[in-house]
């Protein structure tokens, strides 16, 4: 009997057995995921690039008396509490504003650019700024002829050829007209109302001419110049960098005899022919 209950007990366990094994073998595959260490590790939030300021310092050295130039100032990018309290911050229009403004002081290179170091050509007194000491600002009329179509800028030197033509009671034919250098070697500080040192040209680009152009001269060649626009015509002759050329020499009266060989000869006034008579000899003499 005891024989009995063992064989049945140990086909039960092996039926169980062999379910667990059926039933373990119906269920899908168990998978596994291992996750990647960057996924284990937390999130480094962005970090937002430091805020910088920008103003304008000296691009080279810029001494006292200048007119200023955009390729004169450069920017300097700082943390905004290294910005100087005096300094000019970049903006859309600063350059502009300052192109051509005068430079008060010396500056060296890599200076901080302050309002007290310039004066701007909107400040009130820059033109009398701009003049040396004990010069004088003359405007002269001009057009596409006399402005030398439009190529005279400030900065540029110039002579002032005068033209004039006498009435016919005064003088002969061959010198009616007339013309000679009334100023020489005289400084552009200004066309039209622009002041500044090397301009781009955009005025010539555009087809405009200027108008007026205004002349650095002396008391006594202000004088001569106001008197030489009322006499006749008024033309500029603009100059060398490097000239040599004698004032005394330049100033030369050039008559239309001197240009057109036709007026000379037009002009010359024809001679008396008298005969003299010496015995039995005739002599024909010609007095001019």
């Amino acid at each position: 009997m005891s024989l009995r209950l063992l064989v049945v007990a140990m086909l039960l366990t092996t039926a169980a057995a062999l379910g667990m094994i059926a039933y373990r073998a119906a269920q899908p595959p168990v998978t596994i995921t291992v996750p990647r260490a960057e996924a284990l590790a937390p999130a480094t939030p962005a970090v937002a690039p430091p805020v910088m300021a920008e103003y304008l310092v000296a691009a080279r050295a810029l001494p006292a008396g200048s007119l200023a130039r955009d390729d004169d100032f450069k920017l300097k990018s700082v943390p905004p509490r290294d910005v100087p309290g005096d300094a000019i911050l970049a903006g859309p229009e600063v350059l502009a504003g300052i192109r051509g403004a005068l430079i008060r002081k010396y500056l060296d290179a890599n200076a901080t650019i302050t309002i007290a170091d310039i004066l701007r050509p909107r400040d009130r007194g820059f033109l009398a700024a701009v003049l040396a000491p004990g010069s004088r600002a003359v405007s002269v009329g001009v057009d596409a002829i006399s402005g030398v179509a439009g190529l005279i800028w400030p900065g540029d030197r110039v002579d002032v050829i005068l033209t004039q033509e006498m009435d016919q009671a005064s003088a002969p034919l061959a010198h009616r007209v007339m013309s000679e250098t009334v100023l020489t070697d005289a400084r552009v500080i200004a066309v039209d109302q622009e002041i500044v040192q090397g301009a781009s040209g955009t005025n010539g680009v555009a087809g405009k001419v200027a108008r007026t152009v205004t002349l650095q001269v002396t008391q006594d060649q202000a004088a001569r110049l106001t008197v030489a626009q009322r006499l006749g015509h008024i033309a500029l002759a603009i100059r060398a960098i490097v000239d040599a050329t004698d004032e005394q020499v330049t100033r030369k009266t050039v008559f239309g005899s001197d240009v057109s060989p036709a007026l000379s000869s037009a002009g010359a006034v024809p001679g008396s022919n008298v005969q003299v008579i010496q015995g039995d000899k005739v002599t024909s003499v010609t007095f001019q």
